[in-house]
């Protein structure tokens, strides 16, 4: 699984990208970890960790997807929709609330996913572009729940959240917005 994520995020990034995959399971924040096989070879992983929302009525359980990777090998082929699928599928059966991640909004709002800003949450870092900052309420979602989501510490002790610049500050130039990225 972690040779598919590191192949997934590339050589710059996907070795803390794996590494991040281990903290969390050290933490005990890893509710999910689901893989993609094809031919006995993992091609795909996804994993759902535990995070909170700070809601005004109290804290909520809420759960993050990080990361979605799939094999440069295997993209293109419908594998990320289906371990998305999968994902929210689990996260509802664990009886999670909301879905949280940082990603491609182009990519997930066309798998149901939307701009977590406007539904009432605050993104946990500045350094998230807020087109960004994606979420799927799931059943167990009451109208209250809204609020900071607040990553675990394991993102926070590998510096896996949001970007750095020169991306950030070059989106930041190009004008992203709550209602899209640059363009």
């Amino acid at each position: 699984m972690h040779a598919a994520v590191e192949a997934a995020f590339g050589p710059e990034e996907g070795p803390t990208v794996a590494r991040l995959v281990g903290a969390l399971d050290a933490a005990g924040s890893t509710r999910a970890s689901l893989v993609a096989d094809l031919d006995g070879r993992i091609v795909g992983h996804v994993q759902l960790n535990r995070s909170w929302l700070d809601a005004r009525r109290s804290l909520v359980d809420v759960l993050v997807l990080s990361p979605l990777s799939v094999h440069p090998d295997h993209q293109g082929e419908g594998i990320g929709g289906q371990l998305l699928d999968a994902a929210v599928a689990e996260a509802e059966r664990l009886g999670a609330p909301a879905v949280f991640l940082e990603g491609d909004p182009g990519y997930y709002a066309a798998r149901g996913w939307s701009a977590a800003g406007p539904l009432g949450f605050v993104k946990p870092s500045a350094r998230i572009p807020d087109p960004a900052f994606q979420v799927v309420l799931l059943p167990a979602h009451q109208d209250w729940m809204r609020g900071a989501l607040v990553y675990c510490e394991p993102f926070w002790a590998l510096d896996c959240v949001g970007l750095r610049d020169p991306l950030l500050a070059r989106l930041e130039g190009a004008g992203a917005t709550e209602d899209g990225p640059p363009g």
